[in-house]
């Protein structure tokens, strides 16, 4: 078979396979195909061109793929649905596969990276940790919801609420006081969990050289650096740093016609997490300016004079983030000016 293109529509038990030859005429069709005879099927290809979307299982997918000799290259969902449209077909497993097939050989499609099995490792340790940290923020708000049924208010800032409700306790009436003394030692429990996995995530920061070079750059710490490797890996998968702005989603979104120029708010694209970690970081950075007169410290503060805090923020977030591809991507070619640092 002259098979040269390859869609997959991924599921958990049940996968649909497309594939074509140059020509684009579908020779291989396989609706449905369980999970045990996926990878046989794959094996006895000869080396081709597979899409699939960037899904639960995706990047496992493709790295045993690759092992075969297969060119593995992953969409997000969205950039697939106008090829399944297009078609005018109904939406089905079959068609999501034949959907997959076109959409990949799309000279302007953009790829999401492909994973490698220590990238998800860290991963799961941010994913975990962030869980631990939303779950702390519903137990507090839980706790500051309750006692205010009983008339107490206190301040919204977590360490004045630790510190104030302990004189308040014994006012609660009957059951009350003993849910919320559960609820406070279920959020020291929290507590004490967030900080392991800090610990277990700056040990692995400090245990490579690329993250060690990152943390030079302020706004830019262990958890930041870490979750930038995770992702992103050398930045190989990108061609500039303003790609990597844009994958995260601080670059404007353009709304341009008629020859005039409309950029609009940031575009939030990607991974809303890798985002937070770099905004938050930026916003130490202007916290911490002061009188320091360094050549960064005067941009940044020239920044929040003439466009604002928050696009300074952004703008320093986005600028973090393409000297993080540089930095990975032509590593120790790569030096930073002193004005930058």
């Amino acid at each position: 078979m002259s098979i040269i293109t390859v869609g997959i529509d991924l599921a958990k038990a049940v996968f649909a396979v497309h594939g074509v030859d140059e020509n684009g005429k579908a020779i291989l069709l396989k609706p449905k195909v369980s999970r045990d005879q996926l990878l046989p099927l794959i094996v006895q290809l000869p080396p081709c061109l597979i899409g699939m979307e960037a899904c639960t299982g995706a990047h496992h997918w493709a790295r045993l793929f690759r092992d075969y000799g297969h060119t593995v290259k992953l969409m997000a969902p969205k950039f697939v649905t106008p090829y399944r449209l297009s078609g005018k077909r109904g939406k089905n497993d079959a068609a999501d596969a034949a959907a997959i097939c076109e959409a990949v050989t799309r000279p302007t499609m953009r790829f999401v990276p492909v994973e490698e099995e220590h990238q998800q490792i860290i991963l799961c340790l941010h994913r975990t940790r962030q869980g631990f940290v939303e779950e702390r923020t519903a137990t507090y708000n839980r706790i500051r919801g309750l006692i205010a049924e009983f008339g107490i208010v206190l301040p919204q800032k977590v360490a004045c609420l630790r510190r104030s409700i302990g004189g308040y306790l014994e006012d609660l009436p009957g059951y009350a006081n003993r849910c919320i003394g559960d609820l406070l030692a279920h959020a020291e429990q929290l507590d004490a969990r967030i900080n392991e996995y800090d610990r277990l995530i700056a040990q692995a920061a400090r245990e490579d050289a690329r993250s060690k070079r990152l943390m030079q750059r302020p706004g830019i710490g262990p958890v930041t650096v870490s979750a930038l490797l995770a992702s992103i890996g050398n930045g190989h998968d990108f061609k500039n740093g303003r790609q990597v702005a844009a994958w995260i989603g601080l670059v404007p979104g353009q709304y341009s016609s008629g020859g005039k120029a409309r950029l609009a708010r940031i575009t939030k694209a990607g991974d809303r997490y890798l985002r937070s970690l770099l905004v938050m970081g930026a916003r130490a950075i202007l916290s911490g300016l002061g009188d320091k007169q360094d050549g960064f410290s005067r941009w940044a503060r020239s920044l929040v004079e003439r466009r604002g805090y928050w696009k300074a923020v952004v703008a320093i977030a986005a600028k973090n983030a393409r000297l993080a591809w540089a930095v990975l991507h032509y590593g120790e070619d790569f030096r930073l000016h002193p004005s930058a640092i």
